[in-house]
């Protein structure tokens, strides 16, 4: 019974040994032909017996596949990176037993894959494409981990495609690894036309200096974008309502670059979303003494000043913003607004007066304050109008206040312009 066995076993292994050969036969006879889709075939069906493989045969099979999946360049995204798969157990296998017979072969294959990956990312990105450029730099890398400039592409393309959980994945792994983004670039005159021009190495560069061609080498070191990275994961955090996580990653990237006005916006942003209003005054203070010039920071200030009450401060906030921008529409509106505000409290004190002398004269001196109101909210109310044509808010407001205070021939005109708007005309 045990020679039985034997036997059965002896004879297992040669029909196993012999499908083996059969299968990778049919590989190799496909690939001559270029007939890929049959060599993929043939390669998948070989798959199943690669586990009873012997190193030699094992290792022309992993080439045989990866030529069999990439297809002379024409494999699909998954083929490309089953081949890249192949090739990485090829090369595993190889180095282990000390032969290296097809790993340089497959390292050609490995490097047309990368630069068809590279190709098609550019492609994807000019046609705006950019889930697929971001797959596409994600497996650049994968290919090839040294550069990884390719990650940092593939969460700036997954940002460009609004998928901020990849790319706040890949952002939070640049930061992990510490990358930076420095490099060096390799630059000279071409004598010709005078232009500065980059060379893709030093040495390419050096030779081109020597023919006479170029003048004036440069060897320039980029920027570094580790804020730009950290800026980005807290701006995402922000996008994604987190808060406390935003601010923490400002706060770094923030120390790192203290002069980025932009994050310092986002960052007094972020507060104010979270009511930190003190907070959100400080950072909008600090930034307008970074841009003094900016109309848009001094109109948020006045809208902070407002919704604080200061009423004094948000007007001087609005003046300023007018002064350095006189067509800030939304500041000549705000300016009316905070105007105006004064008047509930004349009109309920005017409401709780009696009949005596006193309360009359008191009355008539409330009608005048509100009427002054009035007057110093009719210029910007129609300066905001006149910016913005449509914009019916201050046309009814116009309208209200034409008829307090008895012009009416302003207030017919505004009445029809009111009624006009609302028609749609």
């Amino acid at each position: 019974m045990k020679k039985l066995v034997t036997i059965i076993g002896a004879l297992l292994i040669s029909v196993s040994a012999f499908a083996q050969k059969n299968e990778i036969k049919t590989l190799e006879k496909a690939l001559k032909n270029n007939n890929y889709s049959e060599a993929k075939t043939a390669a998948m069906a070989a798959d199943a017996l690669v586990g009873n493989m012997d190193d030699k045969t094992k290792a022309k099979f992993y080439f045989l596949k990866a030529q069999a999946l990439y297809a002379n360049g024409q494999g699909s995204d998954k083929d490309m990176d089953a081949a890249v798969a192949s090739i990485d157990d090829l090369k595993e296998l190889e180095s282990k037993i000390g032969k290296k017979k097809y790993t340089d072969e497959a390292s050609t294959i490995s490097s047309n894959i990368l630069s068809g990956l590279l190709t098609g990312a550019n492609d994807a990105i000019s046609a705006k494409n950019y889930s697929n450029a971001a797959e596409k730099f994600e497996m650049a890398y994968a290919l090839s981990p040294k550069d990884t400039t390719y990650l940092y592409y593939a969460a700036s393309s997954a940002v460009n495609d609004t998928n901020y959980d990849k790319a706040l994945s890949i952002y939070l792994k640049l930061k992990e690894m510490g990358y930076t983004g420095i490099s060096m670039g390799y630059y000279a005159i071409n004598k010709e036309t005078g232009e500065k021009e980059q060379f893709g190495n030093k040495t390419t560069r050096d030779l081109s200096v020597r023919s006479g061609q170029y003048i004036k080498p440069t060897d320039e070191k980029s920027s570094s974008k580790t804020s730009e990275i950290v800026k980005n994961i807290a701006l995402i955090y922000v996008a994604q309502d987190k808060n406390d996580k935003a601010l923490e990653y400002m706060s770094e990237a923030r120390a790192e670059n203290p002069d980025d006005l932009g994050l310092l916006l986002s960052e007094a942003n972020v507060n104010l979303k979270m009511g930190n209003k003190e907070k959100f005054k400080q950072l909008m203070e600090e930034a307008t003494s970074k841009d003094p010039n900016n109309a848009e920071l001094i109109y948020n200030l006045g809208v902070l000043a407002a919704e604080g009450g200061d009423v004094e401060g948000a007007k001087k906030y609005y003046q300023k913003a007018l002064a350095i921008n006189p067509k800030y529409t939304d500041a000549y509106t705000n300016m009316a607004v905070v105007i105006l505000d004064g008047e509930q409290a004349i009109v309920e004190e005017m409401n709780g007066l009696g009949t005596s002398s006193a309360d009359n004269r008191r009355y008539d001196e409330l009608r005048d304050k509100r009427t002054s109101l009035y007057n110093e909210a009719i210029p910007y109310l129609e300066k905001a109008l006149d910016l913005k044509q449509n914009n019916i808010d201050a046309a009814r407001t116009l309208m209200n206040i034409y008829s307090a205070v008895g012009e009416t021939e302003k207030f017919k005109a505004m009445k029809q312009r009111v009624a006009d708007m609302e028609a749609g005309n």
